[in-house]
C-alpha cells in the first residue's frame, strides 16, 4: 500500500449454478472499467462481510443470496485506492440476477474463467482459484 493511500474493504460473490459461475461486465472508466468481476461492492461500517455482500448483490442484481465460506482474500492496489477483496461461495436464491449497474452477465464454466478480461484483483482471484492458469 502506498503512503496516504485509502484503504477499502471489499466483497464479491462467487455464485454457481448448473456448474457455471456468474460473472459480471464493470461500467466503464476508471482503471477497471468494461473488464470482468465477481460481483460485490464496499463493506459499510458496522456491517459484516457476509452482510455487506447480500446487500450489494439485492442492490446491484435484484437477488437473493446465501453466503457460504470465504473462498480467498487478495490484496491489490489500484492508481487511487487499496483494497482487500474477500470473494464467497455463494448460492443464488429464486430467480437470475438482474443487472441494474454491469453492463452484461455471463455463467462460465471453470474451465472459461482464465479467458475473461478480468480487473486486476478478480484476476488475482481467479489465478489462486484456478491454480494459476491465467498467469
Amino acid at each position: 500500500m502506498l503512503l496516504g493511500m485509502k484503504h477499502v474493504e471489499v466483497v464479491a460473490a462467487c455464485m454457481v449454478k448448473d456448474g457455471k459461475i456468474f460473472i459480471a461486465q464493470r461500467h466503464q472508466g476508471g482503471e477497471a472499467g468494461g473488464k470482468w468481476e465477481f460481483p460485490g461492492g464496499k463493506i459499510e461500517p458496522g456491517e459484516t462481510p457476509k452482510d455487506a455482500l447480500k446487500r450489494e448483490i439485492k442492490e446491484e442484481l435484484k437477488a437473493d443470496i446465501e453466503v457460504g465460506d470465504l473462498l480467498v482474500a487478495v490484496r491489490h492496489a489500484y492508481a487511487t485506492v487499496d483494497i482487500t477483496l474477500q470473494v464467497y461461495q455463494c448460492k443464488l436464491l429464486g430467480n437470475d440476477p438482474v443487472l441494474t449497474e454491469h453492463l452484461s452477465s455471463l455463467w462460465v464454466g471453470w474451465d472459461e474463467l482464465c479467458g475473461v478480461d478480468w480487473a486486476p484483483a478478480d484476476k488475482e482471484v481467479v489465478e489462486k482459484l484456478s491454480n494459476p492458469c491465467c498467469s
